[in-house]
């Protein structure tokens, strides 16, 4: 247990988390929504710091991040908790397992610890990821402020409900950044698939996309493709529209094929033809790298050279060859890929 970093005082010993775009006012001796994070005689703690639920090193293209240093490990780190409520979680034994009354679980770890683990592993980064990262944010912090002394760059996977007041702290609007890059899933283009799906809004996660593009932080979109709820062409073709206005051009866009899991067994598995579909999509609004994600060798994977088309990094799954780029460039033509550590 640590006290929280970001929350107000109220009247009496009520107190605001401002954490998360959700805000929550909450009762002494009550959690918030997330239910991680506690009010204790009018002082706010989080319950999941050093809690660590899981850990490992990973490609980084598994975040997914195909733009930021390619072909590069990841140590990846995660505590229990959400502030989401997603039907279809692909890891809700771990970020629903307190809603499960299963506690806080994890293992005590150091800041340092994780750092130190990093190291050995010859990871270029360490990513919070599996879970919610914005709900373990101290530790998150922490642990990041000690990895850039170290050379070691900081990745959020995140569902981007993330508060200015959150943003202040990781990506400054002056001064250095703790986060270096994101990928951030928009789930949806509408509201109401937020409310109804995840329990949240769509507004906030637009907001602080716009807010982690402006103040320098590498991102990268993510879309999961569900039949029936979000695979339409014009909320597509409005999503990529966002990205393309908002976001810039260069940013990566993800679509990924659902496959039904947790609560959301109804509906089948998107058909790689609507996965493909959606891709073209995403050029045809003027996005320049775009990626059909879950299915490997079905094409829509590798990055293309947006000026001559030449293949500039084929990818298999994690498999990857470079061949294509030279100098963050494209060896055909010598146009700039956009990225980081390309």
């Amino acid at each position: 247990m640590k006290q929280a970093m970001l929350w107000n005082a109220l009247e009496g010993t009520r107190v605001e988390c401002v954490l998360c775009a959700h805000r929550c006012r909450i009762p002494e001796g009550r959690l918030g929504l997330c239910e991680v994070r506690e009010n204790r005689e009018g002082t706010l703690y989080s319950l999941v710091y050093g809690k660590v639920i899981a850990q490992a090193v990973d490609p980084i293209e598994k975040k997914p991040l195909f733009h930021f240093h390619p072909g590069s490990r990841s140590y990846s780190v995660a505590t229990v908790g959400c502030n989401f409520r997603c039907t279809f979680c692909q890891n809700a034994d771990i970020s629903q397992a307190v809603r499960g009354h299963l506690g806080i679980a994890g293992r005590d770890t150091l800041p340092e610890a994780v750092v130190a683990a990093a190291e050995r592993a010859a990871c270029a980064s360490i990513a919070y990821t599996y879970t919610e990262p914005t709900m373990f944010f101290e530790f998150s912090y922490d642990i990041g402020r000690l990895a850039h002394q170290q050379g070691l760059a900081n990745v959020y996977v995140s569902n981007g409900y993330m508060t200015r007041e959150m943003l202040d702290r990781m990506a400054p609007a002056q001064g250095e950044n703790v986060l270096d890059a994101a990928n951030v899933d928009l789930k949806a283009f509408t509201d109401d698939f937020y409310r109804e799906q995840c329990g949240a809004r769509l507004q906030p996660v637009l907001d602080a996309l716009k807010l982690l593009s402006e103040r320098g932080v590498w991102l990268e979109v993510t879309t999961l493709i569900i039949p029936g709820l979000n695979d339409s062409d014009a909320e597509l073709a409005e999503l990529a529209g966002f990205i393309v206005q908002e976001l810039g051009p260069d940013t990566p866009w993800h679509v990924s094929r659902f496959h039904p899991t947790f609560r959301l067994t109804d509906r089948p598995s998107t058909p790689v033809s609507t996965v493909l579909h959606a891709r073209e999509i995403g050029l045809e609004a003027g996005l320049r790298y775009v990626y059909a994600g879950n299915i490997p060798g079905q094409g829509g994977e590798d990055t293309v050279c947006p000026a001559c088309g030449a293949v500039v990094i084929q990818r298999n799954g994690y498999r990857e060859r470079h061949d294509g780029m030279h100098n963050g460039a494209c060896r055909a033509c010598g146009e700039s890929i956009a990225g980081v550590g390309l």
